[in-house]
């Protein structure tokens, strides 16, 4: 599906050629890697990946080239540069004429949703044990509602808005205050369509 962009201070839409050279097996496992341990260097990469350092270095100056990822220069050195994830959207219109970049949003996505459903199955392994004040605020929540077009599209926008608000403060706070006492979290956010309903006989 495509992406609406939760932060538009720092997320971009990107084209059919970034969506092609971000759907490579290695790159997406890189990509998530970045967003869920933050800054890393191509040999950490290597080693996370099972890879070595020349593979994951090729590959992050693909997504360098993309904009996909960006070097953290405030961590990095001469002799080894630590890099970023940088967030993206995209939309129909980026792949409405060009089979092989549908295909690549496809793979994209399907990627997408296999890493959510891997971690929500081990964060349901793991909640037992967890800190019980953090597995407190953990939430799972599921709504199903007939919208029109233009109410679906303004609970995405506001839902979005939301989301960029906290995360911004929270970005201010750590820059300000330091990591202490905060954890990575995940938040995922779905909206989509269910098939038209069948009309019954009456």
């Amino acid at each position: 599906m495509p992406q609406r962009n939760p932060s538009p201070h720092v997320a971009r839409a990107v084209d059919a050629a970034t969506l092609k050279a971000f759907a490579h097996p290695l790159r997406l496992r890189m990509y998530d890697y970045l967003k869920d341990h933050g800054a890393a260097t191509a040999s950490m990469l290597a080693r996370a990946m099972g890879e070595n350092t020349g593979q994951t270095s090729y590959h992050l100056r693909q997504l360098e080239r993309h904009g996909l990822v960006e070097e953290d220069t405030a961590r990095g050195s001469a002799r080894e540069r630590w890099w970023t994830s940088v967030g993206f959207s995209f939309g129909l219109d980026a792949v409405a004429e060009d089979a092989a970049a549908r295909t690549a949003a496809q793979t994209v996505m399907l990627h997408q949703m296999e890493m959510r459903n891997a971690r929500v199955q081990e964060w349901i392994a793991r909640m037992e044990s967890e800190d019980e004040a953090w597995a407190g605020i953990a939430t799972s929540n599921e709504a199903t509602a007939m919208l029109t077009f233009e109410e679906a599209d303004a609970l995405g926008d506001a839902i979005a808005a939301t989301m960029t608000e906290h995360l911004e403060r929270a970005k201010a706070a750590r820059t300000e205050h330091g990591e202490e006492g905060a954890r990575r979290v995940k938040l995922y956010q779905l909206l989509f369509p269910l098939p038209p309903e069948e009309p019954t006989d009456a």
